[in-house]
């Protein structure tokens, strides 16, 4: 039995998150705005910096909105099929050398495109390096053509994350590891080092409230990234899955969940930032754990450090 690992302890108080752009629709002849996104992040406060992926385009982006397969209904996807996206776990690396504090996770890795005894070296690597502040957020995706690209069944995304992590696990939590799958067998195996934080990375699990997500949650999850439906009505999302993990066996209480909060606008159409963190207190009730605000930071790491502060500032004078 693959140990019960991927598991945080909840944390003492609610968690800001922030989402900088590592994609853009063309060029953008550098990445430094990310970079001093992360390094003010790091200096104002900021508990998490999370990133997407994608490794491949196809050429039918409108099935980000087809909930049939793994979109969202109305949604759109951000950029073309040559739009430029920095691999995440590499970028989190880089980012982990110019930060001291701030959590670093994905959101969501597509972690079935990686072989599973890479994607445990490379998620121990980065949790070592950076001083044990890796978290990895992951989900099947909507996009065939990424599958395809890989050798991969698309029909069989579930599970084949699955067995990702169950392998992760393996090799995370044994010091002499062995496994048995349909997929892949093996005995005698060493990887080392093991992550830096107490029971392996934390595992947050994105996904709707379908059975096959919520066995997904409650076998692996630390915490949830809810999906579609979810998204649009949250509190009956967060109601639903609480149910289905104590159906489960397992204490929903145990598991933290991220949601954006609703941006609210002034008249001139700029995110007023004091009015949109006044809802947190209310979700927080709900069951929200770790937050994130829909803010542009600006260009520069001055004036990107003053922005967040100041986002810090409005969301604790809100939430403790």
């Amino acid at each position: 039995m693959t140990p019960l690992l991927g598991r945080q302890a909840l944390p003492a108080r609610p968690q800001l998150t922030i989402q900088p752009r590592n994609f853009a629709a063309d060029d953008p002849g550098g990445w430094d705005r990310l970079v001093d996104t992360a390094v003010a992040a790091d200096a104002a406060g900021i508990d998490r910096i999370i990133l997407s992926d994608h490794v491949v385009f196809g050429e039918n982006p409108e099935a980000y909105a087809d909930p049939t397969r793994g979109g969202t209904k109305g949604g759109r996807q951000p950029t073309g099929p040559d739009g430029h996206w920095l691999e995440p776990l590499t970028t989190l690396a880089f980012l982990a050398g110019q930060t001291t504090r701030v959590r670093l996770g994905t959101s969501i890795l597509l972690a079935a495109l990686r072989r599973p005894v890479v994607l445990a070296k490379t998620a121990a690597t980065l949790d070592v390096l950076s001083g044990g502040r890796f978290d990895l957020g992951v989900g099947v995706g909507w996009q065939e053509e990424e599958y395809t690209a890989a050798g991969l069944e698309f029909a069989a995304r579930g599970r084949q994350l699955d067995h990702t992590l169950e392998v992760c696990q393996t090799l995370w939590g044994q010091s002499r590891a062995s496994f048995e799958s349909p997929e892949l067998s093996f005995d005698g195996i060493h990887a080392m080092p093991k992550p830096l934080q107490a029971g392996g990375v934390p595992i947050w699990i994105g996904g709707t409230v379908q059975r096959r997500s919520m066995e997904r949650l409650a076998r692996f999850g630390s915490g949830w990234i809810p999906w579609g439906p979810a998204v649009a009505d949250l509190k009956g999302g967060v109601r639903a899955m609480r149910e289905a993990l104590e159906q489960l066996g397992r204490d929903p209480a145990t598991v933290q969940v991220t949601s954006y909060l609703p941006a609210i606008m002034d008249s001139d159409g700029v995110l007023d930032l004091a009015a949109t963190v006044t809802a947190a207190p209310t979700w927080v009730e709900l069951g929200i754990t770790d937050f994130k605000v829909p803010m542009v930071v600006p260009a520069g790491l001055g004036p990107a450090t003053e922005a967040l502060t100041g986002l810090v500032e409005a969301f604790r004078a809100a939430v403790g």
